[in-house]
């Protein structure tokens, strides 16, 4: 009988032991959820009024050019006064057409409220049409290569539109800075994830992954220029690396050699097929 006793006491402490842990791990999962929900609130609000902050300039003198030239009578107005009143209308509509034009392409980002879409693809195929698009941003002289050892059969599960928004902006700041020598993409499994580099000799990156997008977003012109802004582009390719649980880092050496690298844990299959 006391033997049975024995084995209850010893199944209840197991039990409670398991209870305990179940519970810790949950609650550590609703902590990061939280975190991440108050983080995006305060994302949407800064990046709302950075918006409006942005678009306030260019409209303020559009409209303060038509009102010079409603108020002023057509006698009293000189060729070359309407001409610059014109040419500062003219250039602050192509501002805010750029700037609309970034805004589209910035919220793609889904960062606010990441969902995930995975699906199967072929490494091979997806690289090369990275590659492919990279083409269009470089200088003719300048090449886009791919390497790997992994297996033309390759393929993993990873969420393609994320995966596409991190490569392309990284090739774009990548043919934005090289000057000599081609652009490198080399992909590889390491520690059961994807790990892929961005080489190339060119202008040395001094704006680092020094912040997140929050803390980017704070600056009074971050998103004006936005498409020209390493900055920018490494901050969302950072946040994207971080979503899928991965490492992102930059390493800029002084022979002007720039490799953007990052890692984050998926599943592959067929890695090495037919090798």
């Amino acid at each position: 009988m006391s033997v049975v006793i024995v084995i209850l006491i010893l199944l209840l402490i197991a039990f409670g032991f398991y209870f305990l842990f179940v519970r810790h791990r949950y609650v550590k999962k609703l902590d990061v959820a939280v975190r991440r929900a108050q983080k995006s609130e305060q994302l949407k609000s800064v990046f709302i009024e950075n918006i409006s902050r942005t678009l306030r300039s260019p409209l303020n003198a559009i409209a303060g050019s038509c009102n010079t030239i409603l108020e002023e009578k057509g006698d009293n107005m000189q060729p070359a006064q309407v001409r610059k009143l014109v040419t500062d209308i003219s250039d602050n509509s192509k501002e805010l057409l750029e700037f609309v034009k970034e805004l589209h392409e910035m919220s793609k980002f889904e960062g606010i409220t990441p969902s995930f879409t995975f699906i199967e693809v072929n490494l091979t195929e997806l690289m090369a049409s990275y590659r492919r698009e990279a083409m269009n941003y470089t200088k003719p002289e300048i090449a886009v290569r791919v390497t790997s050892d992994l297996s033309p059969h390759c393929r993993a599960i990873l969420d393609t539109n994320l995966m596409h928004q991190l490569m392309m902006h990284l090739l774009t700041i990548a043919a934005r800075h090289v000057t000599e020598g081609d652009i490198f993409i080399r992909y590889s499994c390491e520690r059961r994830g994807l790990k892929v580099s961005i080489s190339y000799t060119g202008i040395e990156q001094t704006e680092h992954v020094s912040g997140d997008i929050l803390t980017i977003l704070k600056e009074d012109d971050a998103l004006k220029d936005a498409g020209k802004s390493t900055s920018f582009g490494l901050a969302i390719s950072r946040a994207i690396v971080d979503m899928f649980g991965g490492e992102f880092y930059l390493d800029s050496g002084q022979d002007k050699k720039n490799v953007a690298t990052f890692w984050f844990p998926c599943q592959m299959k067929d890695i090495y097929k037919d090798i």
